[in-house]
C-alpha cells in the first residue's frame, strides 16, 4: 500500500492558497479574475528591455551573489533615500530576496523561536499565518474594522505578552487597502519600543497609495534599529512573476534574515535583478503615473460595485477593494465567491480566510482593480446582474 503523504500539523489549513484556487476557478470557468492581485498589462518598457538585455549579455544567467547583485542593492539604497529619507548601506543593510514572500518567510523564521508570539493585524495576508506556523510561533491578532479599518491602541498594547517577539505590519494593507496614518504608526512604534519588539513591515504597495501618505515605520523615532523593512518590484513595476524583493535593516538583522534565506532559495532571478535596478532609478513621473492610473481604476470599480448595491469600503492604496455582501442579501463570503464564477463569470476572494475572528470577516469580499479599464467595465456589467 502506498504511504499517504504527511503534512506537518502546524501547516494544516495552509495546504493551498485561496488566491491560487480562485485564479484556477476563473481559468476553468472563463471568468474575469478579480481575485488574485496581478495586473493584466506589462510593466514599463525600460524595465522589460533591461531584463532582455541582461539575459542576452551572457553574464547574468548564472547564480548571482547570495546577497543580491551590487547594482540592485545600490539601487534599493538610493530608492530608500530618495523616497523615504532613509540612509541604508547597500553592502550591509540590503538583502535581495525571491520576492517579498521569501523576505517575510526568512525574517519570521530567523527572528522567532518555537513558542514565541507574533503579533499582526487582521485581516492578515495569508502567507503570514502559514510562515508563523512553520516557525512554530503563535499568531496573535488585533482586528482592523471597517469602514476606516482603524484599531484600538489599547487593544494593541493588551495583545503583547511576555512571549511576544515580533510584530508584522503591512501598510498599505492587503486586503483592506488601508494606509496606516502617522498617528497609528506612532502608536505601534510606542508599543514596539516600550515592549522591545522587532517590527517586520511589508511595504510592497509603497508606491500605490492614492489617499494619505505612505510612511515607513522605520523612519519614526526609536524604530530604525528594530525594523525589518520589506518591499519588492513586482507590484511597483507590474511584473509580479519576476519575484524580486528586498530587505532593508540594520546589519545584525540583515545577517539573521540572510542566514534563513540562504536555505530557502539561496538566490533567484539574476537577469531580473538587473532590470529592477533600472526600474528603481526611473523618474518620479513613472511612479506618479502608476499611482494615478490605479487610482482611476479604483474609482471605476468602486463606483461600479456601489451601483450593484454592494457596500464598498474605498481603499487608500494597494490593488484591492473590500465590499460587504450583506447589502445584497448574502452573508457567507466563501460560498458567494465559490459560486460567483459559475453564476456571473467573475472571480473574487472571501476575506474571511484572512481572519482569526471569522465573524469579523465572514461577510466581506475582496475585488482586485489592477486590470484594464475595459475588463473592469465588463466585470461591472456582469456584477450588476446579481441584483
Amino acid at each position: 500500500m502506498a504511504r499517504l503523504p504527511y503534512v506537518n500539523s502546524r501547516l494544516q489549513g495552509y495546504q493551498s492558497t485561496i488566491f491560487a484556487e480562485m485564479s484556477a476557478l476563473a481559468v476553468r470557468t472563463g471568468a474575469i479574475n478579480l481575485g488574485q492581485g496581478f495586473p493584466d498589462t506589462d510593466g514599463p518598457t525600460e524595465v522589460l528591455e533591461a531584463a532582455v538585455a541582461a539575459i542576452r549579455s551572457g553574464t547574468a544567467n548564472q547564480y548571482p551573489p547570495g546577497i543580491g547583485i551590487a547594482e540592485l542593492r545600490h539601487a534599493v539604497a538610493r530608492h530608500q533615500g530618495r523616497f523615504w529619507g532613509m540612509e541604508v548601506d547597500p553592502d550591509s543593510e540590503v538583502l535581495i530576496t525571491a520576492g517579498a514572500s521569501e523576505a517575510l518567510a526568512a525574517s519570521i523564521l530567523a527572528l522567532t523561536e518555537v513558542g514565541d508570539d507574533v503579533l499582526t493585524f487582521e485581516p492578515w495576508y495569508d502567507l503570514y499565518g502559514a510562515v508563523i506556523s512553520m516557525a512554530g510561533a503563535v499568531r496573535k491578532v488585533v482586528t482592523l474594522r471597517p469602514p476606516d479599518y482603524g484599531f484600538d491602541p489599547d487593544e494593541l498594547a493588551a495583545a503583547v505578552t511576555p512571549r511576544t517577539r515580533l510584530l508584522v505590519l503591512n501598510s498599505p494593507h492587503n486586503p483592506t487597502g488601508k494606509v496606516f496614518s502617522r498617528a497609528e504608526l506612532e502608536a505601534i512604534a510606542s508599543v514596539a519600543v516600550e515592549r522591545d519588539l522587532i517590527v517586520v513591515t511589508d511595504e510592497v504597495y509603497e508606491h500605490l497609495t492614492f489617499d494619505g501618505e505612505h510612511i515607513p515605520i522605520a523612519t519614526l523615532p526609536g524604530m530604525a534599529d528594530r525594523t525589518v523593512t520589506i518591499s519588492s518590484g513586482g507590484k511597483t513595476f507590474a511584473v509580479t512573476g519576476w519575484k524580486i524583493g528586498w530587505v532593508c535593516a540594520r546589519p545584525e538583522l540583515v545577517a539573521a534574515v540572510r542566514t534563513a534565506k540562504q536555505w530557502l532559495t539561496y538566490v533567484s532571478g539574476g537577469p531580473f535583478q538587473h532590470a529592477i535596478a533600472v526600474g528603481l532609478d526611473l523618474g518620479d513621473d513613472y511612479f506618479k503615473a502608476q499611482a494615478d492610473e490605479l487610482r482611476a481604476k479604483r474609482d471605476r470599480l468602486s463606483a461600479g460595485l456601489c451601483s450593484t448595491g454592494l457596500e464598498v469600503f474605498e481603499p487608500s492604496g494597494t490593488y484591492f477593494i473590500t465590499a460587504d455582501i450583506r447589502s445584497i442579501g448574502h452573508d457567507d463570503g466563501v460560498e458567494f465567491c465559490w459560486n460567483l464564477p459559475e453564476r456571473i463569470g467573475v472571480a473574487a476572494v472571501p476575506n474571511v480566510v484572512m481572519y482569526d475572528n471569522v465573524d469579523e470577516g465572514r461577510h466581506l469580499v475582496r475585488f482586485a482593480f489592477c486590470k484594464q479599464h475595459d475588463v473592469l467595465d465588463e466585470a461591472i456589467t456582469r456584477l450588476r446582474t446579481l441584483t
